[in-house]
């Protein structure tokens, strides 16, 4: 007889433990059986290889033999390892066509016989559980209402002190009920989970944690629906999903307001090509906002770069003076005076990345002061250098040769592509890199473990500088020149936005290249469809400002959630 209650829920079907083992009893017992048999067949052959296997590798770590006295007993391993090979080839068919036999048994019954009815029991729970949290709400409504009344009724001296304090309880008592519900509704996703999770524990017995490249995507995909959380969710992706909605009204309006596609093949090279030069400078900026810093001086380094590059690329004499002198390079061959241009650019950019990093390092400088300073330093000496002149443009060979066109594809999209895997390698693949998260995190840790904060963080500029003199020489090769003080000109803030944008935390330590390239895309792209649809661009500067605004707030509370 069912227990079907007033809520329509048939409470008989939530299984209990011992019925969910009466329901996996015959599945456990012939796999159960199965594995024995892949058991005994293992046992001289694939325990012993793994047996043999461990020796080797523990005798030759082994600092207390000599040499001498380890060479025999390696010897030794090795000729039982290969014995056991050998046996562990010969029962190879034999274990397969078991283990066939076992996971034939587990998709025919598994699911029908057992995960299925442990679903529906989740389910049940669910909805029980959600029964029970409305029951309990009404029920403290009603008796808050009536502690109310009574408080209300009565000549108590300090009744509005009471009806606070009856207020207070009874927030309390809903959030007790709350957090109760949810408990259950985290029980009953539990159950389930276990259940499917049980079946791989079968299936990983048997196949010694050797899964095929199916199972392994069933399992991933169902750890990923396991662990979804929908706040945390629109936490991380909410401003891309506003972004990309963006995107696809743009695409939708262009055509009717232009007449012309937004995404056309030419539109997304242009878009790669524009955004290329403005990588180098988000990944340097970038590791510097992991140990909570930033710099103010990016679009200056990029007008110096401009200027110096286009000074030494220049076809004959220079249009204008640097301190009064008018420099000739015409007389070296054009490699040398490309290779020249983009030294002299990472000396310059690095000199003064350095100086900041010098100072942030050494003297607890916040970066926001050594590079706002490194700002004004670089746009006064340029200024004064070149008189406010711009000096024309580079020798109409040198693009060619730095970034041809294949076809209609811009080669200086390969330049970029490997600055982001050099750097993801530096991020992810070398102790700087890991000593980097460290002190971005936490420095006082990072210092107690060993970790040289100084080193790290002026490691962290130089690298920066780096980049900014590659980005610069790329981008005077983009635009055959056309070097002033004045070129560049926020484009600090622009990267630092990507980078923002991107995920890259001011709260340190946290942050992806995956991110940093995502962020510069979702910038150059915005910019060039806006250009495109013929927006102002003071108006452009509105809408980066909003969505910086709304990154900086998304990463804040998530950071107020870990606290």
């Amino acid at each position: 007889m069912s227990n079907t209650n007033n809520g329509g829920i048939d409470e008989s079907k939530i299984l209990t433990p011992e019925k969910e083992d009466a329901l996996r009893k015959p599945i456990d017992d012939f796999v159960g059986k199965v594995q024995g048999e892949i058991n005994e067949l293992r046992k001289d052959g694939t325990d012993k290889v793994q047996k043999y296997q461990n020796r080797i590798a523990i005798l030759k770590s082994d600092k207390t033999r000599t040499k001498e006295e380890k060479v025999p007993l390696i010897e030794e391993a090795k000729r039982e390892l290969e014995k056991a090979k050998k046996v562990e080839e010969s029962n190879k068919a034999e274990i397969d066509k078991l283990i066939v036999k076992a996971e034939t048994y587990i998709n025919q019954h598994y699911d029908k016989e057992f995960y299925e009815k442990v679903s529906e029991s989740a389910a049940l729970e669910k909805a029980l559980a959600k029964r029970e949290y409305e029951k309990a709400i009404l029920q403290l409504k009603t008796n808050h209402e009536k502690e109310l009344e009574n408080i209300r009724k009565s000549n108590a001296p300090e009744k509005k002190h009471e009806i606070k304090d009856e207020n207070y309880v009874y927030k309390n008592k809903l959030y007790d009920a709350k957090l109760t519900y949810e408990h259950n509704l985290q029980m009953a996703k539990d159950h389930k989970h276990e259940a499917f999770a049980y079946k791989y524990h079968l299936i990983d017995l048997l196949r010694n944690s050797k899964f095929t490249f199916a199972q392994r995507q069933v399992q991933k995909r169902e750890m990923q629906k396991y662990t979804f959380n929908k706040k945390q969710f629109f936490l991380r992706n909410g401003l891309y999903i506003v972004i990309l909605l963006i995107f696809i009204f743009l695409c939708i309006i262009t055509p009717v307001v232009k007449g012309t596609p937004l995404l056309t093949t030419n539109n997304i090279l242009n878009i790669l090509q524009q955004a290329s030069p403005r990588m180098f400078l988000a990944l340097g900026v970038g590791g510097l906002i992991l140990l909570t810093g930033t710099d103010l001086s990016i679009g200056r380094m990029v007008g110096m770069g401009m200027v110096a590059s286009t000074v030494i690329m220049h076809s004959g004499p220079n249009t204008g003076a640097i301190f009064g002198h008018i420099f000739d390079f015409s007389n070296m061959y054009l490699e040398e005076r490309i290779l020249l241009a983009l030294i002299v650019n990472i000396i310059l950019c690095t000199f003064f990345t350095a100086i900041a990093g010098f100072f942030t390092a050494k003297f607890k400088m916040h970066p926001f002061v050594s590079t706002m300073a490194n700002m004004l330093m670089i746009f006064g000496l340029v200024t004064y250098a070149t008189k406010g002149v711009s000096f024309g443009a580079i020798d109409p060979q040198i693009p060619n040769m730095i970034i041809p066109k294949i076809g209609r594809f811009p080669t200086i999209i390969l330049w970029a592509l490997a600055a982001i895997a050099i750097v993801w390698f530096i991020w992810n693949k070398t102790t700087f890199g890991k000593n980097l998260y460290a002190v971005g995190g936490n420095p006082e840790a990072a210092a107690v473990s060993g970790i040289s904060v100084f080193w790290v963080t002026l490691g962290a500029f130089i690298l920066a500088g780096i980049l900014y003199g590659f980005g610069s020489w790329l981008e005077c090769a983009r635009m055959v020149g056309s070097g002033s003080a004045a070129y560049g000109q926020g484009w600090d803030m622009d990267a630092i936005a990507a980078c923002v944008v991107g995920g890259v935390s001011f709260t340190g330590g946290i942050g992806k290249i995956s991110g940093v390239v995502t962020g510069v895309m979702i910038f150059t792209a915005l910019t060039y469809s806006l250009t495109i649809l013929g927006i102002d661009t003071n108006l452009q500067f509105v809408f980066e400002g909003i969505i910086i605004i709304a990154a900086v707030t998304l990463d804040c509370l998530k950071y107020v959630q870990k606290k």
